[in-house]
This record gives C-alpha cells, sequence and structure tokens, in this order.
C-alpha cells in the first residue's frame, strides 16, 4: 500500500491542460474532480494514520476513489 497522494495530474500525465479545461467548462467534471480530491485527501490520511479509520471504510473509500477515476477517465478520453 502506499502512502502517496493519488493526484489527478499524477494519475493522468499529460492530461494537466485538459483536466484544467474540464473543470472550467463542464460542471459535471468539475463536481467529479472535486468529489476525487474530497476522497482521495481522506484515503490519504488514513493510510498515514493522520485520521486512521477501520480497514472496510478505508476499502470503501479507496473504491469510490476508484470509480471516481473511472468517470473522470471516460470524459477525459471522450
Amino acid at each position: 500500500m502506499s502512502n502517496t497522494p493519488h493526484e489527478l495530474h499524477d494519475e493522468f500525465p499529460g492530461q494537466a491542460a485538459k483536466i484544467s479545461e474540464l473543470k472550467q467548462s463542464n460542471a459535471h467534471f468539475a463536481k467529479l474532480a472535486e468529489e476525487y480530491h474530497e476522497v482521495n485527501r481522506a484515503v490519504h490520511r488514513a493510510e498515514t494514520n493522520v485520521e486512521p479509520m477501520e480497514a472496510l471504510a478505508e476499502t470503501d473509500l479507496r473504491k469510490r476513489r476508484a470509480t471516481l477515476k473511472d468517470e473522470i477517465w471516460g470524459l477525459l478520453s471522450a
């Protein structure tokens, strides 16, 4: 398990300009990106024991992050 935050620009290298553009021009994308950021930070805080949580709750957060990442990729690759 990695303690490295999974920021969108790290997850999708080379897509920074498109991410920025979509955040400004697509309200749905902006909402997904914001939720991804919030969930990602919660996972990172749990992994680093800044805000420990039960393993099942942490797993659920990781699954939500993966779902959001898939949705974001769908919009980036369209």
